[in-house]
């Protein structure tokens, strides 16, 4: 989650299993095409491009607790709507209820395809969709699992908790474009709080995904060399220094500059969410960014209480805000 919901997400970590956030009580009726334009208005003043044969545009969202959370159609309809600018879209936090993901499967237009995994840590699954008139499903497929005896590889200077594996399995798909094959690893790292032995488990995670990246990226039995590591990385800050970020880009990750980037999550300072891409995809990157639904989004809400509209916000949308990429091979 990554949403400083400390209480929720330590229960969460207790239970294994998915908390919801409180369902808000109040009612808010909203008028359903013109949020519909304020969002596609907001998509040109963030410079979001239209989809093109040339390029090739990849998003990430965390939607908060989908399939757990009592969302309505229209709600749905809002993300499917900003689903459906985007070529391939990692989402993570997918309930092992798929009601809320077979509902945006509904909406977002009957030429995506999806596939999800099985559910790992908090009965979460992680989904991609994509846009099967532009790309085409690779042969592989599965989850970043480490084997045992590797796990002594998963070490960090200062960190001496041991890496036992992930909470959450990444979830492995590839993916074609044009001529070029692409993998992409789905990703929502461990949070639990932010004590200490929390923050060592997630670094350890986020390290044993730049090793893995770092093992596949020049292997000749790789199905691709261009590799992206993408989702809920539960990064505070992307920048040198922070732990997170220092684990995950040791073995060669980058990450686009953030100095200017809003954050991911509503209160806009935290960078949880990150596309992250081997060296090689550098100079095809044309351009990226956070998409801050938010800002525009529910303007009478915003207008009557502002404590009113974040709840109603992470309820029916999310905590989170999704992230793309637009490439050009």
């Amino acid at each position: 989650m990554g949403s400083g919901e400390h209480y929720l997400i330590d229960y969460a970590t207790k239970y294994n299993s998915m908390v919801s956030f409180e369902k808000p009580r109040f009612t808010f009726n909203f008028n359903f095409d013109s949020e519909i334009d304020i969002l596609k208005a907001h998509k040109s003043k963030r410079q979001i491009p239209n989809k093109s044969s040339d390029t090739l545009l990849i998003a990430t969202w965390n939607i908060a607790n989908l399939g757990l959370h009592k969302r309505k159609e229209d709600h749905y309809k809002l993300i499917a709507e900003v689903l459906s600018w985007f070529d391939i879209i990692a989402v993570q936090e997918v309930y092992d209820d798929l009601t809320g993901l077979y509902n945006l499967e509904t909406f977002i237009g009957s030429k995506y395809q999806l596939i999800f995994n099985d559910k790992g840590g908090n009965d979460e699954r992680a989904a991609f969709f994509y846009d099967s008139q532009k790309v085409r499903p690779n042969q592989m497929t599965g989850e970043l699992a480490i084997p045992s005896k590797d796990h002594r590889h998963i070490k960090l200077n200062g960190v001496n908790s041991t890496f036992t594996g992930f909470d959450r399995n990444p979830f492995i798909s590839s993916f074609i474009f044009k001529n070029e094959s692409l993998i992409l690893v789905n990703t929502h790292l461990y949070y639990g709080s932010t004590h200490w032995r929390h923050m060592n488990r997630r670094a350890l995670e986020a390290y044993a995904i730049g090793r893995y990246v770092d093992l596949r990226r020049d292997d000749k039995h790789s199905i691709s060399l261009n590799i992206i590591a993408l989702g809920d990385f539960n990064i505070p800050k992307a920048q040198k220094g922070d732990p997170i970020y220092n684990a995950l880009t040791k073995r060669g990750l980058s990450l686009p500059e953030h100095s200017t980037r809003q954050g991911s999550n509503l209160k806009s300072d935290k960078q949880y969410d990150q596309i992250a891409f081997v060296p090689r995809l550098k100079n095809k990157i044309k351009a990226d960014g956070v998409f801050d639904y938010d800002t525009p989004l529910f303007p009478d809400l915003w207008s009557k209480s502002k404590t009113q509209f974040h709840k109603y916000c992470r309820y029916y949308i999310s905590d989170h805000r999704p992230l793309w990429m637009e490439l050009k091979f």
